[in-house]
C-alpha cells in the first residue's frame, strides 16, 4: 500500500513539472528554428539555429527594453522593501488607535483588478506629466506591489521576539536603528521573497506598461514582445516571438534557482510559534 502511494505521489509530482515545465521547453525548440521548420511540430531538438537569437538581440529596440524592465522592476522592488519594511515596523510595533482597519485597508487596494483603475491612474499620470517616461511605471507597479509587501513583512515582524527590541531600547537606539540594524538582518527571508515576487509581478506586467508608454525605446519587455509580428500568421515571426520570450523569462527561472531556499524559509516564517 506505501508502494502504491509514492508511486501516484511521484506520478503526481511528474505531471505537474509537465504541466508548468513544457510551455518553456517548448518555446526553447521553437527559439531554435527557422523556416518551414517553424510550423512542423516535433518535441526533441533537431536544430540549433541562433539566427532568431541574434536577430531578436541585435536589431531594435528589444535590449533596451530588457533594460527597462529591469530598471522599473528594481526600482520598483526597491521603493516597495523600503516602505513596506518602515510600515511594517509601524503597523507591527507601534500601537495607535486604527492599525487593524489600515492594515486591511492596505490589503484591499490590491483587490482591485487592474482594467478598473487604469482610467483614473491614467489621468494621474497626465496630470504629472510622467506619460510615456519609466516612472509612471514605477508609481503605477506601486499599487499592486507595496500591499503585498506591507502585509508580509507586518506579518513576519509580528513574530519577532519582543525582548529583542526592548533591549535595543534600553541601549538608546532609535526607531530607525532598530528598524536597519536589528530586524533587517533578521527579516531577509522574508525581504527575499516579497522581493522576488514583487519583481516577477513588476517584470511581467503588461497593462499599464501598454497603456503609461507609447515609444518603442520607453517599452518594457512584455510590451515589445507584443509589438513583434507580421501581417499574417505565416508571415509573423514566431522563431523571434519565443526567442524574446525565452529571454525574458530565463532571468526569473535563475533567480528563482538561486534564491528558493530562501523563499522557502520566507514562505513558511512565521507559521510555527514557539
Amino acid at each position: 500500500m506505501a508502494t502504491i502511494r509514492k508511486i501516484a505521489f511521484w506520478l503526481l509530482v511528474a505531471l505537474i513539472l509537465l504541466f508548468t515545465l513544457f510551455p518553456f521547453y517548448y518555446a526553447v525548440l521553437t527559439s531554435l528554428e527557422s523556416g518551414t521548420a517553424l510550423f512542423t511540430p516535433n518535441y526533441l531538438p533537431e536544430t540549433f539555429d541562433l539566427s532568431n537569437y541574434r536577430q531578436v538581440l541585435g536589431r531594435g529596440a528589444f535590449p533596451t527594453n530588457v533594460l527597462n524592465s529591469v530598471l522599473v522592476a528594481a526600482a520598483t522592488v526597491a521603493i516597495s522593501l523600503f516602505l513596506g519594511l518602515t510600515a511594517s515596523f509601524a503597523l507591527a510595533r507601534v500601537p495607535f488607535r486604527g492599525r487593524k482597519l489600515l492594515l486591511l485597508t492596505v490589503l484591499s487596494v490590491s483587490m482591485f483588478p487592474q482594467i478598473a483603475v487604469l482610467a483614473g491612474l491614467f489621468e494621474v499620470v497626465r496630470a504629472f506629466g510622467l506619460y510615456n517616461s519609466l516612472f509612471s511605471l514605477i508609481m503605477s507597479y506601486l499599487i499592486f506591489t507595496l500591499p503585498f509587501t506591507v502585509w508580509v513583512l507586518t506579518t513576519f515582524m509580528r513574530d519577532l521576539p519582543v525582548e529583542i527590541e526592548e533591549a535595543a531600547i534600553v541601549d538608546g537606539a532609535s526607531p530607525w536603528i532598530i528598524v536597519t540594524r536589528v530586524f533587517l538582518p533578521l527579516m531577509w527571508p522574508a525581504m527575499v521573497t516579497t522581493g522576488l515576487l514583487a519583481f516577477i509581478q513588476a517584470w511581467n506586467e503588461f497593462i499599464f506598461a501598454l497603456t503609461f508608454v507609447s515609444s518603442s525605446d520607453t517599452r518594457t519587455a512584455p510590451v515589445a514582445i507584443a509589438m513583434i509580428s507580421g501581417t499574417s500568421a505565416q508571415e509573423t515571426p514566431w522563431g523571434a516571438i519565443m526567442a524574446a520570450s525565452v529571454v525574458v523569462t530565463a532571468p526569473l527561472i535563475i533567480l528563482v534557482l538561486i534564491f528558493q531556499r530562501r523563499i522557502a524559509a520566507g514562505l513558511t516564517a512565521g507559521g510555527v510559534k514557539g
